[in-house]
């Protein structure tokens, strides 16, 4: 299969479907499409980023989409309720006055749709005006929840569509769900489908939320026909001949439609259907925002403002962020954010980067840290993640911090629950003298420790490869903002007592 990501060209391939991207030539020389499916997933900031992306522009692609006059189905293959600033307040509920407005006509549930929990997830799901599909979704008692549904045939320009959505298979496993049930999502496709097929669809389509192996997966037993996917932040289309994927990227970047061409022979029993895929890619910097959308966006910008300077906790000791102190040597503050990273997660040990805490300034005892504070700290976005890997692992990841040293650099690591000692006069690769959790216990380099970090790290930012290497539990796309869960932190403290305490002693 041939596939668009975001980490290649973003040129558009397909074979042996044709392809249209931006090109009029192109459009004008395929067939009329009988119905047209619209494709946005993972979409968490309410504004624009140098003019791409954000919901405004989101909803603008669905209303002009719409103009065109071809039957269409908006499907929006889920997280979007977290993580985001406004959701650390509102829990996301503005994240669905949004959407209501934006005529989505098929929503999944991804995991971090349960990030607050099953009953914020029920309160969310009632208050929207669009529908939600999780076959594979079920309470305590294995019923389906209110306002859910599993498939629902379309017709869309005659033809016959059945649609099935998916949520999260492992949303358990890395969200708050409560005693919500997730089956598997092959599953629930194959009931769907067979079901769907019997009721006299001719088109299959799946809106997931899965990872791409679970993607593949789907695409190789040929459950369905088209897969409307999202998760994994890619632009991705592929197309075999036989069933298509794609995926819209992320934050309403780029949001995909397909125009299906499809021809009808026969009726009753002998009624047959072929239809062929183009695919178009909307860049939402070419999207006009749509104006409602943006006049609630602005309001929501206006009230976070406000949240801003909300105080969280007062200090009871300096600290210092200032980058020369911050990326050669322990620091108060830096502890801080790492045991904030720790208790976010339940690992046994932190380990995040000196680079990612950015404001470059003192505050003094009796100083009141506020939330705008936090965010010139935490300024990247960086959301929570957290792997099982071996101690030699977690060694090796020091050493990579370490390498620069003594010379400043923003890989130095800032770590939680545990201990080290460093001679950077050794050479590098070989600094760590001596490596022990917070309680003298030395670090088994055979043994498995649970280690929080950030999703940058996670992919191998700064060099931190190691931290790939064992079991990711909470992985790139599955974590909640640091910059948010740092303010929880903070809250729950009230007062800070943070101090340098030996964690990590540069000789």
């Amino acid at each position: 299969m041939t596939k668009l990501t975001r980490r290649k060209a973003l040129g558009v391939l397909a074979a042996p479907a044709t392809l249209a991207a931006t090109a009029p030539v192109a459009l004008a020389q395929q067939p009329a499409p009988s119905f047209t499916l619209l494709l946005l997933n993972d979409i968490y900031k309410m504004s624009d980023d140098k003019g791409r992306g954000g919901f405004a522009r989101a909803a603008g692609i669905a209303k002009a989409e719409r103009a065109r006059g071809v039957p269409l189905l908006f499907c929006h293959a889920g997280d979007c309720y977290s993580p985001s600033l406004m959701s650390g307040f509102d829990h996301g509920a503005h994240i669905v006055a949004m959407q209501n407005r934006m005529g989505i006509d098929v929503f999944v549930p991804g995991n971090h749709e349960f990030d607050f929990g099953k009953e914020n997830y029920l309160k969310l799901s009632a208050a929207q005006t669009y529908p939600t599909f999780a076959a594979n979704l079920r309470d305590a008692n294995g019923e389906p929840l209110p306002g859910h549904r599993d498939s629902q045939i379309f017709d869309l320009g005659g033809i016959r569509v059945g649609v099935i959505g998916t949520a999260y298979d492992l949303t358990p496993q890395i969200s708050f769900p409560g005693d919500l049930t997730f089956s598997s999502t092959l599953e629930a496709l194959r009931r769907e489908a067979k079901a769907l097929k019997g009721q006299g669809a001719d088109i299959l389509v799946a809106v997931v939320h899965a990872d791409r192996a679970t993607d593949n997966e789907i695409v190789r037993s040929r459950i369905v026909d088209i897969l409307l996917t999202g998760h994994d932040h890619d632009l991705a289309i592929a197309y075999d001949g036989k069933v298509v994927m794609v995926e819209s990227n992320e934050e309403g970047n780029y949001v995909t439609a397909i125009d299906i061409a499809a021809t009808v022979k026969g009726e009753g029993a002998a009624r047959q259907v072929s239809w062929t895929p183009t695919f178009r890619v909307n860049d939402s910097r070419s999207a006009t925002p749509d104006p409602e959308v943006a006049a609630i966006v602005r309001g929501y910008e206006a009230e976070l403002s406000k949240e801003l300077d909300v105080d969280l906790a007062r200090l009871a000791v300096p600290l210092d962020s200032r980058t020369g102190v911050i990326r050669t040597q322990e620091t108060a503050l830096g502890n801080l954010v790492a045991d904030a990273l720790r208790a976010s997660t339940g690992a046994q040990l932190a380990i995040t980067n000196a680079g990612g805490i950015r404001a470059n300034r003192q505050y003094p005892a009796g100083y009141t840290l506020t939330r705008r504070d936090v965010l010139n700290e935490l300024p990247f976005g960086n959301a929570t993640a957290m792997v099982e890997i071996t101690g030699k692992d977690v060694r090796d990841a020091l050493e990579n911090g370490l390498s620069p040293a003594p010379q400043g650099s923003g890989k130095f690591p800032v770590v939680a629950g545990l201990r080290f000692e460093a001679d950077v006069k050794r050479p590098a690769g070989s600094r760590v003298v001596a490596l022990s959790l917070s309680d003298g216990t030395p670090i088994d380099p055979a043994g498995r420790y649970t280690v929080a970090t950030n999703n940058f790290m996670l992919e191998g930012g700064d060099g931190y490869a190691a931290l790939g290497r064992g079991r990711t539990l909470i992985g790139a796309t599955d974590g909640k903002l640091m910059a948010n869960e740092m303010m929880v932190y903070l809250r729950r403290l009230g007062t800070v007592e943070a101090r340098v305490e030996g964690r990590a002693v540069i000789k």
